[in-house]
């Protein structure tokens, strides 16, 4: 498939991965026009991969009331496919797996059919599973195509995977990234020194997925082996990067810029770190256990007239109580973290 190396380049290299949401009508069935609209945004952003299928895409989509899973993945690898084609870039596709070793080897071979580069593997359908049974499917999926490991947080469905799954995990040869999402200092370091253990410190990217520590992860030297070797993070896949991308995009060059040459701007990147947590706070709806994030991130989405509205498959998913008042209050805290005029000046390019 032409572009195929490039996109894994860009995938080993780092850079924005946002998880793309689901636009839906008030009726809640997909709204393509939209659903389109924020894959070129992303696009358009300058993001360097986009996550399709993942838990910002909302699981329910697999189900088969719903049947969305493979019209979803279409339209986004369309998107991209028509920005390629009129810009010269390559964006990664990335294809969210998740279920038992049958649901997940299917949906890994219909996501490479489609012109999807790599899987990330979802492990929250095995939360009793052992080492053994973790390992031996994520072999099976690896079969199909190469893998990006996911560690999410037990709150939205996750489980706790412990450092020795990790090491061996990165053992696999077909394992080229991990998104580290626990919500955990200390299982974040975990996994970061499995892969120092692993050996696999040069094939394996780090993107972070902690949306509560994005730049204190990206800004860090992180401890690997016991020799004093050290690990960074080379990007984010990201629910928070699903809105006022362009700004994220902004913000990954500015940290790479003080990465490369360590100067004074690491302390006002850490305070803009604590600003984005906050933000996300309010989004993801950390008080009441994130039970609000999908409706939040359509929420700020809809202020810029992306989304039509808040709308979930499941009707029961709402913003929280209170919930409203504190994405009020972000939004008007932080107006240098929103993309406001990028999103109003090519708007209806996008919903073309």
């Amino acid at each position: 498939m032409a572009g195929t190396e490039e996109a894994r380049r860009r995938l080993a290299v780092g850079g924005v991965i946002p998880a793309h949401p689901l636009a839906l009508t008030p009726e809640r069935r997909l709204d393509e026009r939209r659903q389109v609209a924020l894959t070129r945004y992303y696009c358009a952003a300058g993001a360097s991969g986009i996550a399709v299928g993942v838990h910002t895409t909302q699981f329910a989509i697999r189900q088969p009331r719903v049947g969305l899973y493979v019209p979803v993945l279409r339209l986004a690898a369309d998107a991209i496919a028509e920005h390629e084609r009129a810009t010269g870039a390559t964006i990664a596709r990335v294809a969210g797996v998740c279920g038992r070793t049958r649901q997940a080897v299917a949906e890994a071979g219909t996501a490479a059919d489609l012109g999807y580069h790599a899987a990330l593997l979802s492990l929250g359908g095995w939360r009793d599973a052992s080492d053994e049974e973790l390992i031996a499917h994520c072999r099976e999926v690896a079969a199909v195509m190469p893998l990006i490991g996911f560690y999410l947080q037990p709150a939205v469905g996750g489980r706790v995977l412990s450092q020795t799954f990790w090491q061996r995990f990165f053992e696999i040869p077909e394992v080229v990234a991990v998104k580290v999402a626990p919500f955990d200092r200390y299982r974040t370091q975990e996994v970061v020194r499995a892969l120092a253990a692993a050996g696999r410190e040069r094939e394996v990217t780090l993107y972070t997925g902690n949306d509560d520590a994005i730049v204190a992860d990206l800004l860090t030297d992180f401890p690997g082996n016991a020799e004093g070797q050290r690990l960074r993070f080379s990007g984010g896949l990201l629910g928070q990067w699903a809105v006022w991308t362009r700004r994220a995009v902004e913000l990954m060059e500015e940290i790479r810029c003080e990465r490369a040459q360590p100067g004074s701007k690491t302390t006002l990147l850490l305070a803009r770190g604590a600003d984005l947590t906050d933000a996300n706070g309010a989004l993801f709806d950390a008080r009441h256990a994130y039970a609000g994030c999908l409706p939040g991130i359509h929420e700020a989405l809809r202020r810029q007239g992306l989304l039509l509205g808040r709308w979930c498959l499941d009707e029961r998913e709402e913003l929280s109580p209170g919930q409203m008042e504190e994405i009020d209050r972000v939004h008007a805290r932080y107006p240098g973290l929103r993309d406001d005029a990028f999103v109003e000046a090519h708007l209806e390019e996008w919903l073309r």
